[in-house]
């Protein structure tokens, strides 16, 4: 008996639990990812074929619809929770360029800079010789006693400010070290910004602090923007919210006088003062088509037999990034088999697996969101009008590009929570031969990137769940090789395409233990918690009367 089937075995004998199908797998990332698919873009082509085929998937496997209640039915639910977003898209050419004072410089779009659609209700970005102002992080954090702005006035002017946080390169200080905090991620930059009234937020891209490269930052940024439907949207949005490539951005610090590496060298410090680009200034134009849409939620559920009020969640995100601009081979199909069409067909299995099973104690969701890759907008809309109250739901699991390769010894989760939900999936884990290894990269900010984030934040015990990289076949190397090929070289590029190699043997081992983990909690009467010290702990106590 060779390793891999060895490992199998014992993790078989250790939980008799149902059969997860690699094939089926397979299957299910293959079709959503074809290129019929067209990248699943919300409010496309793709997206109604997506839902058909999840409905049918969730019909098939017994599921009962779960979303919004059908007026004028008494109780009956339709399939999906209707989710209005704000569209936002580039009509026209992006007129850029710099001056300082001697030449004029033209500015290409993707290129030089990636510059998103207006979000803020805009329906033209035109401005002359705006001036550019470094305010190194851009972080406001009272409660560490930080502040880069130092009074600063930033109405009618461009912020410059770096990404991640101040502690990011030294790897310690006020903000945990390596481990991202929210201030680090380029949606607070972005609200903070408008919070002071800028003209505009570029942040200058590198990539270690970001995580990934510019192909990605072009690709995430140069196509069509979504947002939740906001009342005021300039409060959330400055007019301009662009990348720039840092070779650039060094450059015209050095013609605006300044020295890059020792400004951000100072922007780690709390004495740091923001920093004017002497005569170099900034020119935009371009109009923005701004409308509002309605994209889906697909919700299946499975009634719980004792406490059908009370809900367990399993997650993960149908969308991806749709037609965009074409890479070397003139591809334009961002076909995201890995992001996110392997946690859709982990999602479809399981609720197979639930939909052949008696039916648990309490009910169980099984939620594909919506809108994902525009800034968790799906999960982010049904935390905030949730379909099952929140108060009762017992906790999330999620599942967002998962490996789909071989078997792993370990497993991991978005960023580095402390949660019974955690505690109780180590435990479980150890019946199917996997250990737990706490997330390598929490400078990435994962925590912050997935569909479980919106729950969490509303105090719901929510995780994501990550494919481990030691490979019972090939080890950490393997693993570790596999991983950052997909990042440089497929992530959020039309080349994250399924491969008739994949064998998704992990992804099959695995969501036994992730069955398991969730069927125990849907049969039982506890109420998992984060641990005493997290953020979100006061949010999930405010409701405690709720849970009986």
């Amino acid at each position: 008996m060779s390793l891999i089937a060895a490992f199998s075995a014992v993790a078989a004998q250790a939980a008799n639990g149902p059969e997860f199908d690699a094939k089926r797998l397979s299957q299910d990332v293959k079709v959503l990812s074809s290129d019929e698919f067209e990248g699943r873009g919300p409010n496309t082509a793709g997206e109604v074929k997506t839902v058909d085929y999840l409905i049918a998937q969730f019909k098939a496997a017994g599921l009962q619809p779960g979303g919004d209640l059908i007026k004028g039915q008494s109780g009956q639910r339709a399939w999906t929770q209707d989710v209005p977003l704000g569209r936002f898209e580039i009509k026209g050419p992006v007129k850029l360029s710099v001056n300082d004072g001697k030449t004029t410089q033209e500015l290409k779009q993707g290129d030089d800079l990636a510059v998103r659609a207006s979000m803020n209700g805009s329906k033209l970005v035109d401005f002359k010789n705006a001036p550019l102002v470094f305010v190194g992080y851009g972080v406001t954090a009272p409660e560490r006693k930080w502040d880069d702005f130092k009074g600063q006035d930033l109405k009618g002017k461009l912020a410059v400010v770096l990404i991640n946080d101040p502690d990011f390169e030294t790897g310690a200080g006020e903000f945990g070290g390596k481990a991202m905090t929210y201030y680090g991620r380029w949606t607070y930059k972005y609200e903070e910004m408008a919070r002071r009234g800028a003209l505009g937020t570029i942040i200058v891209h590198e990539t270690a602090p970001a995580s990934y490269g510019w192909a990605t930052v072009k690709n995430s940024n140069t196509n069509v923007m979504y947002d939740i439907v906001r009342k005021k949207p300039t409060e959330a949005h400055a007019p301009m919210e662009a990348w720039i490539q840092r070779d650039l951005a060094v450059d015209l610090f050095k013609r605006g006088g300044l020295d890059f590496d020792a400004l951000k060298k100072q922007a780690q410090t709390r004495d740091f003062k923001p920093a004017l680009l002497k005569g170099v200034t900034l020119s935009a134009n371009y109009a923005v088509d701004a409308q509002v849409i309605t994209s889906k939620n697909v919700v299946a559920r499975v009634v719980g037999a004792k406490k059908p009020d009370e809900t367990v969640i399993y997650s993960g995100h149908w969308d991806h990034l749709g037609v965009g601009l074409p890479d070397a081979k003139g591809d334009k199909i961002y076909n995201g088999a890995i992001d996110n069409g392997t946690g859709i067909a982990a999602l479809l299995e399981l609720a197979r697996a639930y939909g052949k099973a008696p039916a648990p104690a309490r009910s169980v969701v099984f939620l594909a969101v919506t809108a994902e890759e525009k800034g968790l907008l799906g999960s982010e809309y049904y935390s905030a009008n949730p379909v099952y109250p929140l108060a009762t739901t017992v906790g999330v699991i999620n599942m967002d590009a998962l490996s789909a390769t071989g078997i792993a010894r370990n497993f991991t989760i978005s960023g580095s929570a402390k949660l019974d939900l955690l505690d109780q999936l180590i435990a479980k884990a150890k019946q199917y031969n996997l250990a737990y290894t706490p997330d390598p990269l929490p400078e990435a900010g994962h925590f912050f990137r997935s569909d479980h984030f919106p729950f969490a934040k509303r105090g719901v015990p929510a995780i994501s769940y990550g494919s481990g990289k030691d490979l019972v076949d090939g080890g950490e190397a393997a693993g570790r090789k596999a991983e950052e090929a997909y990042t440089a070289n497929n992530y959020h590029q039309p080349s994250d395409e399924w491969s008739a190699d994949w064998s998704f043997a992990g992804m099959s081992h695995d969501l036994g233990m992730l069955y398991s983990l969730g069927r125990d909690l849907a049969d039982s009467k506890a109420w998992p918690n984060w641990s005493k010290d997290a953020e979100f702990r006061a949010a999930r106590d405010a409701s405690a009367a709720k849970r009986k």
